[in-house]
């Protein structure tokens, strides 16, 4: 399905529930906000179903946006997910519900009825910023949100998926009457103390491989607890490891809880498929980011993230 078809699809339904993946980022979140402002604006009614792992780094965007309790949607749409195992388990009830997933991930599964699916996007902001524009014109509010969603998904325009489309988009998003300012200082310039700390930590028990080409970085949950951190000092933190001189492939392992990590794996562009490394061990996502969840101690989670690499980079 296409933008435009995606637009009429949704011009011609009512009544909208918005969902967002677990561990929510600025992209999911900037989309479903952007998407329910729009909705809204041409008289639907729509929400975005609440996501108890939504951090105050961007809940803001969502006030007066979220569903109320019991509310029943005729239309659920999906932003950003691209696998069923990527639903917060309030949002399981509607995996097989949902009418229209928008993403951009190479990954996805197609469990919606209809899906608008562009791998080519930097970010799902850009194709939803596509949807939009054919059935609203773009408020400052809804000009907001989107550039929140493609500009957390390219690191600020600095990752090896920012295209000239991309800027174009932001340009065009700016053009809203906005001020980028408060979203670019809040997002990309401001750090908190424990974040630092953090990444001291990391710094210090990182593992360089491959002549200094390849790092990994281990969180734990002790160092978590050792610096108090909640999960607003870690959002992205996956981009740490590749900011180092010399990286091309970023590994990050964090331990979700005992006998569980989350792999967030970066690469440089042809240097390794990181989608097809994280496919190995259940996960997916882009060529040059994608992520999974491992079962096992950190240690266990090390081991298989290397032969996983190395299997790739193999054939």
């Amino acid at each position: 399905m296409t933008a435009k078809q995606a637009a009429e699809f949704l011009m011609a339904r009512d009544n909208f529930l918005i969902l967002t993946h677990l561990r929510p980022d600025g992209d999911t979140i900037g989309c479903a906000a952007g998407l329910c402002r729009a909705l809204r604006r041409v008289g639907k009614e729509a929400y975005v179903l609440e996501n108890q792992e939504a951090t105050s780094l961007f809940t803001p965007y969502l006030e007066g946006l979220l569903a109320r309790s019991g509310y029943e949607p005729k239309t659920v749409i999906s932003v950003d997910i691209a696998a069923r195992s990527l639903f917060p388990d309030n949002a399981v009830k509607y995996v097989d519900r949902v009418d229209l997933a928008i993403d951009h991930h190479p990954s996805q599964e197609f469990f919606a009825h209809e899906t608008c699916l562009d791998e080519k996007k930097a970010a799902c902001g850009e194709l939803m910023y596509e949807i939009v524009q054919h059935f609203c014109q773009i408020s400052p509010e809804i000009g907001e949100a989107l550039y929140v969603a493609v500009s957390t998904d390219c690191g600020c325009f600095v990752y090896s998926n920012t295209t000239a489309a991309t800027h174009r988009v932001a340009a065009a998003l700016m053009d809203s009457g906005f001020d980028p300012y408060p979203v670019n200082r809040r997002h990309f310039r401001t750090k908190s103390f424990k974040r630092l700390k953090l990444e001291g930590l990391l710094a210090a028990g990182m593992e360089l491989r491959d002549r200094g080409e390849t790092a990994l970085v281990f969180l734990t949950l002790d160092m978590l607890s050792q610096v108090g951190a909640q999960e607003r000092d870690i959002e992205d933190i996956s981009a740490f490891v590749g900011q180092v001189e010399g990286v091309k492939t970023g590994v990050t392992l964090r331990e979700l809880e005992p006998g569980v990590c989350k792999l967030s794996l970066r690469t440089d562009p042809g240097d390794l498929n990181a989608s097809a490394v994280c496919a190995r061990m259940g996960g997916g996502g882009h060529a040059a980011a994608a992520g999974a969840t491992i079962q096992g101690t950190m240690a266990q989670a090390r081991q298989a993230v290397i032969d996983a690499i190395e299997q790739v980079r193999n054939g």
